[in-house]
């Protein structure tokens, strides 16, 4: 496997630059990453399939998907592109690189081990700031366009709060220098958890049924159809700093009295 993975990355350093790796290759892995893993949210709402497993009974209209879909594109060109291209030089000069030999995975989870608990800690105070009034009103409520999320939400945002909040993701790499392969893992690590945290569905599979402090969809959704000033459920991944300060109350609170036999009304079919 090693040695699979060592070959296909000689073969990436021999043909493209740097420049072209760190910048048009990472632009390319996270829209194929971001769009594969999303439009099948797209697909699942609109045929129905899986509904038992949907959070919300109420269901975007193709109008606004397709909104989102294009407002999206061209966030990703005129602001995410832009942002990979001007900060290669930090990158850089952080030591970032892209040559043999590839670190171990010791190091690359452990650095991507650092780099989401660095994450969650300032994307919860950041997102905490987004949800005061003047913040909301003029920044953060593009994103709560979509009360019932669906994957490719989860980057549906006005600029300002894309590069706000995208200061969050890239702050760990960018004062660690890692390799280029550390950073794009960490990069399909972060959309697929993302999307899955909009996706709008609570699965048996979900890992938020296995992996302790997960968020995931059901915490996040939760934050998404609730008035901006009482919704809660700030956190990123993690929602260790939702329980420190208080803000999942509500949310512990609800699925309290569903466990103790409040559930919700069977859906209409």
């Amino acid at each position: 496997m090693a040695s699979m993975v060592e070959s296909a990355w000689t073969y990436l350093i021999t043909h493209f630059s740097d420049f072209q790796l760190a910048c048009l290759g990472s632009f390319f892995l996270h829209e194929s990453i971001f769009f594969l893993s999303g439009l099948p949210f797209i697909l699942l709402e609109r045929a129905g399939w899986l509904s038992k497993y949907k959070i919300q009974n109420k269901n975007n209209t193709p109008a606004a998907q397709e909104k989102c879909i294009t407002r999206l594109l061209l966030y990703h060109f005129c602001v995410n592109l832009p942002v990979m291209i001007f900060s290669y030089p930090v990158f850089r000069f952080m030591g970032m690189r892209s040559t043999l030999p590839l670190p171990s995975w010791k190091v690359i989870s452990t650095q991507i081990l650092f780099y989401f608990i660095l994450e969650d800690f300032i994307f919860y105070w950041g997102h905490r700031i987004l949800h005061t009034k003047w913040l909301y009103k003029h920044v953060h409520s593009v994103h709560h366009e979509y009360a019932t999320p669906f994957g490719l939400t989860s980057e549906y945002a006005h600029p300002a709060e894309i590069l706000f909040l995208g200061f969050a993701t890239i702050v760990g790499p960018a004062i660690t220098g890692p390799h280029l392969i550390t950073l794009w893992l960490w990069m399909v690590l972060r959309v697929l958890e993302t999307v899955e945290a909009h996706c709008g569905y609570h699965f048996p599979w979900s890992l938020s049924n296995f992996l302790p402090l997960y968020g995931g969809a059901d915490f996040h959704d939760y934050h998404h159809r609730l008035l901006y000033t009482k919704s809660g459920n700030y956190s990123s991944t993690f929602v260790y700093m939702d329980w420190i300060f208080g803000t999942d109350k509500g949310y512990r609170k609800l699925k309290e009295l569903k466990s103790g036999g409040d559930e919700k009304a069977p859906k209409k079919m």
